[in-house]
Order: structure tokens, then sequence, then C-alpha cells
């Protein structure tokens, strides 16, 4: 169901102040993106069912990450190409938080902050899966960055699928000893993850020494793990959720009266008790701007036998080592088919695009500019 609200809409009626309620240009040209997605902003396509006949007007997609309405194709997109890359073994799902202490740096240095998350993390795992109490084979993880809480608060975390073992010297299978529990222990895992996080703090930002590092020791870090899913397709299914999510959905929106959003969230301290909250406009873009991620910045990450220059070469072979029979159909690339929604069963076909007056970002289009694709020809990871 269509929800009734868009955070597109509250865009919208503060256009002219987009601006002043966010921390940079990027934000800002991302903002604009969303607010005109699927509008007359950016053009559109006509398309006719090969079974009815029945012609349809579909406005296109800014294919922005950040947008709530961009993300449902992108998501089935992702989790085929991963069900093809699944070993029959158990997997794990470990989350690696960083402490609002943490929060005034991913404000100043994103990009540096993140990117040391995803890198001590990953060297956490293989700390572990080398030491020969462990497991001693190359582990492999698949880690996708959130920083936002329910209440669209600073929340930087890691959501990390692990598979349940690794990758000899031989290129032989070994599969993990703690098969029922949490592959590594997390108390471990904890002290090392903070210990190395704070050198590499002091590495990246050695201008802003001082107290404040130190005091990260005050607290304990906790990983959090769940135990291993009971089924391997579980796994994708589940980390799906993860991928393409953004802060905050449009089906969450309650109200959007007298200048002020209101929406449902769940308070996790609370058993995950579903509670309201109203925002003043400006307060809601500040908020939601600061999980914009920079440029360029990628957000779903594969290591160790799962990354992209081991799996194309390795991963078929360790597949049939474990006896997982791949048809060649599950090869093949998916295709997306747009289903008629007159008569439910044939397909759509495009027949003639349509421009846009702007182009993302509220900037003129220029010359020769072709538009955007529609929103069902997108990418399954896009870093705009």
């Amino acid at each position: 169901m269509r929800p009734k609200y868009e955070v597109a809409d509250v865009l919208n009626r503060n256009r002219h102040r987009l601006s002043g309620y966010c921390s940079n240009s990027w934000q800002e040209r991302t903002l604009h993106a969303l607010r005109k997605c699927r509008t007359a902003d950016l053009g559109g396509h006509v398309d006719q069912c090969d079974s009815c006949g029945n012609l349809s007007i579909s406005y296109n997609s800014c294919r922005n990450r950040h947008c709530p309405k961009c993300q449902g194709e992108q998501r089935e997109a992702w989790i085929q190409a991963r069900e093809s890359e699944l070993l029959p073994v158990p997997y794990f799902h470990l989350v690696f938080t960083l402490p609002e202490q943490v929060n005034p740096l991913c404000l100043y240095a994103p990009a540096k902050v993140y990117r040391l998350l995803f890198g001590t993390a990953w060297s956490v795992m293989q700390s572990f899966a080398k030491d020969p109490k462990h497991l001693r084979a190359k582990p492999a993880m698949i880690a996708v960055l959130h920083t936002w809480g329910q209440n669209l608060s600073l929340h930087p975390h890691l959501h990390c699928i692990v598979p349940g073992g690794g990758v000899t010297n031989q290129g032989k299978w070994k599969p993990a000893r703690n098969k029922s529990k949490f592959l590594f222990p997390v108390k471990a895992m904890s002290k090392v993850f903070r210990a190395r996080f704070v050198a590499g703090l002091r590495r990246e930002f050695p201008e802003q020494e001082n107290t404040s590092f130190a005091s990260l020791f005050e607290k304990p870090w906790v990983v959090y793990a769940k135990r291993p899913f009971q089924h391997p397709k579980a796994v994708v299914e589940y980390l799906g959720r993860y991928t393409h999510k953004i802060a905050i959905s449009n089906h969450r929106l309650i109200s959007l009266d007298n200048g002020q959003i209101t929406f449902s969230y769940k308070d996790y301290r609370k058993g995950a008790k579903k509670l309201q909250m109203s925002l003043s406009d400006k307060e809601f873009i500040r908020r939601f701007s600061q999980h914009i991620l920079p440029r360029g910045f990628v957000r779903i990450r594969h290591y160790g036998f799962l990354s992209s220059s081991w799996k194309s070469e390795k991963l078929p072979g360790l597949q049939q080592m474990l006896g997982l029979i791949t048809s060649s159909d599950d090869q093949e690339e998916a295709v997306s088919h747009r289903r008629c929604c007159a008569c439910g069963t044939g397909t759509l076909q495009t027949m003639n695009m349509f421009y846009g007056r702007v182009r993302p970002g509220g900037l003129h289009r220029k010359p020769g500019w072709n538009g955007l694709q529609s929103s069902t020809a997108v990418s399954s990871e896009r870093y705009f």
C-alpha cells in the first residue's frame, strides 16, 4: 500500500531552505534529488503491455541510495546476486557498534571514520580466524554500514554476515568449531575491536589526541552476535533487509501537520516498544541529512573469499567441494520484468521517453543530456 506521507513532502515544503538545514552542498544536492524523485522534473517514460496493449505513463526515479522510494528493486537484485554465492554452511550475524563519543568525529570526517570502522572490523575477524585456537583459515565477511538509530540519531554500526568456516592455505574448507554458538568469543572480540579502533583514531586524527580518546576505554564496547541461521538462504533474505535500508521509510511517517513531522520508532531499551516522536521540519531534515554518506563511499563491502577478485575465480570450485550443485540458470544474470498492472500477466515494454525540466540536485539540464533511466533500470549498488 502506498504511504500517505513521504519524506519528499517534507523536502518540497522546505525546498528553498534546504541549504540552511544540511552541512554541505553534497547533502543539499541529494535532498533535492529525493524531493524530485518520480516527478515531472526528472522526466519519464511511456510503457505498453505486450499482452493487453494497455499504455501507462511513469516518471523516472532518482536512483539515489538514500531515497525511500528507490530501494525495492535494488534490494531484490542484490539478493538474487548473493544467492548464487551461498555455501551450505552455517552463517553468523555480527554487529560492530561505535560509542556515541565518536559521533563528533563522524560528523567532522565521516569517510575517514567509516573506512576505519570497516577496516578494524575486518582486521579483528582476520586475527581471530588465523588463530589456531579458533579456525586457522581464511575467513570471509559481508559488511553493511548503517549510521542511524530508530529516532534518526547518529548511531554508526556495521551489520556483518560471516560464513562459519574458512579456506586453508591448501584451498580446502575448514568448518568453524563453535557451530552452535557465536563463531568467536565476543567478549575478546570486543576488547580487540576497541583497542584497534582507538589506535586507528590516534593515527588518523593526531591533531585530536587528548583525553577524549582515552575516555573511550572507560566503558566496555560490545560486539553483538547472534546464533547461526537455520538455512543459508535465510542469511541473504535477512541481510537484504539491511543492505538497502535508509534512515527512515515513508511508511513510518504518521503526520506532517503544523510544521511538525510525527513518525513511529521502536525503543529497544524498552523491549522494542513502538513509540512516536515529533520533530520540527528543520530538525527532521538535519537528522536525515547526517545519514547521507560522502560521495562515492561504498557502504556494502565483501571481504576474504567473498571479495570480487577471489569469488570470481575460486568460489564455484569451493561450492562444488562442499557438495553444492549450481545450475547454469543460477549463474545467469537476473532480468527485471515489469508486470502490467492492468492485466496482471503481460510485461511492460518502454515505447517512449520524455525528458525532465532539471537535473538531480537542482541543476538545469545541459544540452545533449539524456535524462535519467527508468526506475526499473537501476544497478544493484549505486554510490550516488
